[in-house]
């Protein structure tokens, strides 16, 4: 440190080179919006849990069925309610039925159920919202009208009226859950919009006169895709929830398929007679199902702020 009456000398400065190749070099590498969100996903390590469940469930689902040389259908009385073995790793049913084979049958069925109910979801949310914003004025108060109207009606109620006019199945089941359940993701995206349409480069683009669909589709959708994508994850393990439920009422898919909720419908009877497990397997797949997407929803939510962004 210099001190009061200290002068300055020439010995005192180091000479700078004059090389200016490298004067406005960028020392970090830029890094990509999406990258810095895997990254971001990355250091969290619940988030990190979840998707490797995800991952292996859905690998199980598709590979399980096939592992031990089980029929899901298959009946075999002379075996039924065996407890875990070395032959039937997660025991049998009361109809003599290998469980292990039937859980990730059933995972197929439950996480198919749930990834198209939030896929549906999605495209008409995105579309029907995103319209609504865009309009504003009468036309969007009459189709949010219309919406709070559809959403009114009980769930349980139409997917019973539903089973009576249409077939039970699989198809039924998806189309109870997506006739209302879009409009949660419609009111996200509209308000998105809303608040979108005053930012200064969506008014910029209207003045040199891009068109509506042209402004939704290249500027409004893609920068509210965040808050979009995070609901996406949290809308599936609540329609497989919603499917486990319908499906233990038995309002679920017809037998002989299986899905995690007829199979803990299936296991009540055989609860009273101490066979625990046979509701135990899909329960616990139930939960991990929704523990690993609703932790993963999370961390991508936060990976996907841009006030966290470093």
């Amino acid at each position: 440190m210099m001190k009061n009456n200290e002068q300055l000398t020439k010995e005192m400065f180091q000479k700078v080179h004059d090389n200016f190749e490298h004067a406005e070099k960028i020392n970090r590498p830029s890094v990509s919006y999406w990258a810095d969100v895997w990254r971001r996903i990355k250091e969290n390590k619940l988030a990190m849990l979840g998707l490797i469940l995800i991952i292996s469930l859905s690998i199980l689902a598709i590979i399980g069925p096939y592992i031990n040389g089980y029929s899901y259908y298959e009946q075999n009385f002379m075996e039924k309610n065996l407890k875990p073995n070395a032959e039937h790793w997660f025991g049998t049913d009361q109809l003599g039925r290998d469980i292990f084979t039937r859980v990730w049958y059933g995972a197929r069925i439950s996480l198919f159920i749930g990834v198209m109910a939030a896929l549906i979801d999605f495209l008409v949310g995105i579309i029907y919202g995103g319209i609504s914003g865009m309009a504003s004025g009468r036309t969007d108060n009459i189709m949010m009208r219309i919406a709070e109207i559809l959403y009114a009606i009980p769930y349980l109620l139409m997917v019973i009226l539903l089973m009576v006019v249409m077939e039970q199945g699989l198809w039924t089941i998806i189309l109870a859950m997506t006739l209302t359940g879009w409009i949660p993701m419609a009111r996200l995206v509209r308000g998105q919009v809303l608040q979108m349409k005053e930012q200064e480069f969506v008014q910029a683009s209207e003045a040199l006169g891009a068109k509506t669909g042209w402004v939704l589709r290249k500027h409004m959708i893609p920068n509210t895709m965040g808050p979009i994508l995070v609901n996406v994850t949290l809308t599936v393990p609540t329609a497989i929830f919603a499917e486990a439920t319908l499906s233990f009422l038995g309002l679920g898919i017809p037998a002989p398929q299986a899905s995690w909720g007829t199979m803990a419908n299936d296991a009540l009877d055989s609860i009273l007679v101490g066979n625990f497990y046979q509701l135990f397997f899909p329960a616990i797949l139930i939960s991990l199902t929704m523990f690993a997407f609703n932790v993963f929803g999370d961390g991508l939510r936060d990976a996907l702020d841009p006030k966290l962004r470093k």
